[in-house]
């Protein structure tokens, strides 16, 4: 199967099923689901396919500083929910996502204190975002949700994965990490529901984000050494155990 059909299958079907799953655990666990780098690993993945090993670890690198600007995105949609439109509160995230991957992108900061400042950022991050505990009405999903998500993420990793020579490995990694899932479910939920469900979608992605950072981590450290076989096999095994720590935070709160 060659490239452009991997991504025609890969990137429908992982976008599909974890979107039936937050489907049926809610939007907590939908926006921890969405942590994980569903559309920036395949994009990754498809990268070192086109464009070499050298430059899939270069854009690694890129994303795993991308999920400091999510951060970001996620503080000040959180903040804005509870007295803007869900429209001006997804404009005011977009607009954080823009200016701290404009900071990051100067920075010069080695793999490992690098990892150290996204960590950071995200405990940060999860200490100012807003907590909504409070129940809400489900509301049934209209019927072309799923499909435009699909249609959606996969037209964004193949203009990436086509730009990748263009934009240059950093900058393709971290616009490979802006929360397109995240802000469509926040957006979503914030329209259907009020801002309580948006919320919970943000700050289970808050947390969902330590295992993206975590991936990317080990996809840059490893990629140039192990070849991509062993290399995502590796990023994906710190991440479904990052996630798994995650997912017990998540529960705990929800029982606090």
């Amino acid at each position: 199967m060659d490239g452009l059909a991997l991504k025609l299958v890969l990137t429908p079907t992982l976008i599909g099923a974890v979107s039936m799953a937050g489907r049926r655990w809610g939007p907590g666990v939908s926006g921890w689901l969405v942590g994980f780098p569903l559309t920036s690993g395949p994009v990754a993945f498809f990268l070192a396919l086109d464009h070499g090993l050298s430059f899939a670890a270069g854009a690694a690198v890129g994303s795993m500083t991308g999920a400091a600007a999510q951060a970001a995105f996620c503080v000040l949609y959180g903040r804005l929910a509870r007295r803007r439109h869900w429209a001006m509160a997804l404009l005011g995230g977009s607009l954080a996502f823009a200016a701290a991957t404009a900071l990051l992108q100067r920075s010069t900061l080695r793999l490992a204190p690098l990892l150290a400042l996204v960590i950071g950022t995200l405990v940060v991050a999860l200490v100012f975002m807003p907590r909504d505990a409070g129940a809400t009405r489900p509301v049934a999903p209209p019927p072309w949700d799923i499909p435009a998500r699909i249609i959606v993420t996969t037209a964004i990793v193949l203009l990436l994965t086509g730009l990748a020579t263009a934009l240059g490995p950093s900058l393709t990694g971290i616009l490979a990490t802006y929360p397109l899932y995240g802000a469509i479910l926040a957006g979503f939920a914030h329209h259907l529901d009020g801002p309580g469900p948006a919320i919970r979608v943000l700050r289970g992605l808050l947390l969902g984000l330590f295992a993206f950072a975590g991936f990317f981590f080990v996809l840059a450290l490893s990629l140039e050494r192990a070849g991509i076989a062993q290399a995502f096999a590796a990023a994906i095994a710190a991440a479904l155990i990052l996630q798994i720590g995650a997912l017990w935070v998540m529960r705990r709160d929800s029982g606090a």
